[in-house]
């Protein structure tokens, strides 16, 4: 069996290996609620490396998951101020689904936030994928707001952990 691991991603292979990875990954939240490259531009089904480049400028970290030498998952956490953390781009590849390496990623970051003085974490997703509220909401998170935005054709729900040392 192959040998798990959690790494950051530096390199520009790296950067658009991840970028697959996560459209890969989102392309079937794509398909679940008809997003297209019109109506969501933004949503991760159509990430790019660009865009993963002009965020680690940013100063947002990416965390690869590797079963061997093949990545499978990756996120993204991003310092919003001293104590609160985003994490953003949660994705496992659909045939590694339902192994925990989501939960995996989660808690990778959760440590990365708590060694790094982050207190709470937040993050935002589509109010109708109740499957994925839940799973959230198991890891502990609560419902903040849900907001509608004029450029999206879904409501996003915003929810947060407090990380405890």
């Amino acid at each position: 069996m192959s040998e798990l691991s959690i790494r950051e991603i530096t390199g520009l292979d790296e950067l658009r290996n991840s970028a697959r990875v996560v459209r890969n990954a989102f392309k079937t939240v794509a398909l679940e609620f008809n997003l297209t490259r019109e109506n969501s531009p933004t949503h991760p089904s159509f990430m790019t490396t660009g865009r993963l480049r002009e965020d680690r400028n940013k100063g947002v970290k990416f965390f690869g998951l590797f079963l061997g030498d093949k990545q499978i998952g990756f996120v993204a956490v991003e310092k919003a101020d001293a104590s609160l953390y985003y994490i953003e781009r949660l994705a496992v590849l659909p045939r590694y689904r339902h192994r925990g390496y989501g939960r995996q990623l989660m808690e990778f970051a959760f440590e990365f936030i708590r060694v790094n003085g982050g207190t709470k974490v937040s993050i935002g997703i589509i109010n109708e994928h109740t499957v994925l509220k839940d799973w959230y909401k198991g890891l502990g998170f609560e419902e903040i707001s849900i907001r509608e935005f004029a450029h999206l054709p879904f409501t996003v729900c915003f929810m947060e952990k407090a990380i405890t040392g």
